[in-house]
């Protein structure tokens, strides 16, 4: 049998005029002799039946080798180290085999680790890609008035706002010499700065709207995880202080990234100035295109500096540097999970949108072709009912988005700065640690 070490508990050595096999007083005098019963025969043929037997309930295993040179087996693990303690009759694990009533052997009766505490939308442990979205998800669900309500009132402004533009100001801009192949170039540059200044408006509104989104649903998140609800007005007092920290950080990085990918550009430009005419374009569409790919991993690198600032209460500067911090040697993971999300949001959002944006063309007059038709004027009628799917829409994926990002950042901070442990202690969870159960608002 093999030996195994470790197993075998420390034995005593044996006592002065005892035998090292015996472990009880010696036989007694007046004991019977086996041999002198009738029809007994300890030494006969067959017989396994030493002569020297000891007394009854007093025998041990022998501390010898049977042969010399055999190596003994050990004894059985005993309960205490190394092992379970058996149970007891009705107990759990009774009637199953094995020492102490868990079968298959040492250790075979341990299951996995006691699951971690989740008394809010995710368990406080570190967090796969399946339970940040879940979380993000269940936040929206859990606290749908506070969420949807928020959302709901960023889109309808922004939209109020986005269409007034669009029908007082913006279509005054002339865009039809885009479609036009005999257009002169000052016609040419003219309608190009007209469609860019219109795209960048729509864009600034709607990235203000983002921004105050975001402040707002990240509290919101953020009370979520421990499983205490927030109002919108609790959430806008908390998150007041910082908002306009928050403008800040988010023009810094749109500076940066556009900043990074101009100085890839600047010397195709040059060269195109200079006269190089179609390798100076092609020189500043190829160092754009490389430049934009650090311009990417900068915006991936300090994406995590929005709930940075919020949750912490940080400057711009510090906030940068934080998610700078949380993202290194996890770019890949925080790049992959962050695309998904907003994959996911757009797709969902644009389920939505496409059909209010086909019958707002069908009811404006101009039908389907005034969504390719880029010189036609937008009517009142289109730009509202198109306005009315773009606020469905804003609604699902600020949530989404704004989740995932803070969630990404409190796993984050699990996996470097065991943030668990905080936040099981700011949940009300005494025991805090990976195997204290917690309950599940809305799970």
């Amino acid at each position: 049998m093999k030996d195994t070490p470790g197993w075998a508990s420390p034995g005593s050595a044996p006592s002065d005029g005892q035998e090292p096999g015996a472990s009880g007083p010696a036989e007694p005098a007046d004991r019977p002799d086996p041999s002198d019963q009738p029809g007994t025969d300890p030494q006969g043929p067959g017989s396994k039946w030493s002569k020297e037997q000891p007394p009854p309930a007093q025998w041990s295993a022998p501390t010898g080798p049977a042969n010399p040179g055999q190596t003994p087996p050990p004894p059985p693990p005993g309960p205490g180290w190394g092992s379970r303690p058996p149970a007891g009759p009705g107990g759990p694990g009774a009637g199953q085999g094995g020492y102490g009533g868990y079968g298959g052997g040492w250790g075979s009766g341990w299951g996995g680790p006691p699951p971690a505490a989740k008394p809010g939308v995710i368990p406080l442990r570190p967090l796969g890609v399946g339970e940040i979205l879940d979380g993000a998800v269940s936040t929206m669900r859990t606290y749908w008035r506070t969420v949807l309500g928020i959302s709901l009132t960023v889109a309808v402004v922004t939209q109020i706002v986005v269409i007034l533009l669009e029908g007082l100001v913006l279509n005054d801009a002339s865009t039809a010499a885009l479609d036009d192949p005999s257009a002169s170039v000052d016609e040419l540059t003219r309608a190009l700065g007209d469609a860019m200044l219109s795209t960048g408006v729509v864009f600034l509104i709607s990235l203000i709207g983002t921004i105050v989104a975001t402040a707002l649903l990240t509290t919101v998140t953020s009370r979520a995880v421990l499983g205490k609800s927030v109002t919108t007005g609790e959430a806008w007092r908390d998150a007041r202080p910082q908002v306009a920290k928050l403008f800040g950080l988010i023009f810094l990085l749109i500076l940066i990234a556009v900043a990074v990918v101009a100085v890839g550009a600047l010397p195709g430009i040059l060269a195109a100035v200079a006269g190089a005419g179609d390798a100076g374009a092609a020189l500043a569409v190829l160092g754009s295109l490389a430049t934009g790919v650090v311009a990417l991993w900068l915006m991936v690198r300090f994406s995590l500096a929005s709930p940075a600032l919020m949750l912490e209460k940080q400057s711009i500067l510090k906030s940068l540097s934080r998610s700078a911090k949380l993202v290194r040697g996890s770019w890949w993971r925080v790049f992959g999970i962050q695309l998904l999300a907003t994959l996911i949001a757009n797709i969902v959002a644009s389920i939505v949108v496409l059909p209010f944006a086909f019958l707002a063309s069908a009811l404006d007059g101009e039908g389907f072709t005034g969504l390719v038709n880029s010189g036609s004027d937008l009517g009142w009628t289109y730009l509202i009912v198109s306005g009315i799917g773009s606020v469905i829409g804003a609604m699902i994926t600020f949530p989404i988005t704004a989740g995932v990002t803070v969630l990404l950042y409190i796993d984050q901070r699990i996996r470097r700065e065991a943030l668990d442990l905080e936040l099981s202690r700011a949940a009300g969870i005494q025991d805090s640690g990976p195997g204290t159960p917690g309950p599940t608002p809305g799970g």
